[in-house]
């Protein structure tokens, strides 16, 4: 396991888990080059520049899972910055060349929370290329 990070204290912490890297991804070029991965795990983390890179990390059959906030989420707190909240659907789009078993749109009670969430498959032949998803808004 691998954890990016550029906040210290979390690596710290992640350190007991797996080796750790110190980055800072929105200011350094990608620091793990053409590496593949089985999986790529995001939570709470939006940098739109580096969407696609995360999902061409995958190798084949490599699975993303990713949440974070969503639109809406300005109307009840931080982030309320769009830049840092997902447009409906985006998750969705990213995703356009993986296998999507899983994707919602929702809020959160606790805590209270608009988000985006997927779990998606790098395609080493997909069962599930034909499944479509709502890009409703979440209903409070």
């Amino acid at each position: 396991m691998l954890g990016l990070d550029r906040d210290s204290q979390s690596l710290r912490s992640a350190k007991a888990f797996g080796e750790v890297l110190a980055c800072d991804l929105e200011t350094a070029p990608w620091p793990l080059g053409e590496q593949r991965f089985g999986a790529v795990i995001v939570t709470n983390y939006l940098w739109r520049p580096l969407l696609t890179t995360l999902v061409d990390a995958l190798v084949p059959g490599g699975v993303l899972l990713y949440e974070t906030f969503s639109a809406g989420q300005e109307t009840i707190g931080k982030p309320s910055n769009p830049n840092f909240l997902l447009r409906p659907g985006e998750l969705l789009e990213v995703c356009a060349s993986l296998c999507v078993v899983a994707y919602e749109n929702v809020y959160l009670v606790s805590p209270p929370r608009f988000v985006q969430r997927v779990a998606a498959v790098q395609p080493a032949g997909c069962a599930n290329e034909a499944t479509r998803w709502s890009l409703a808004p979440p209903k409070l």
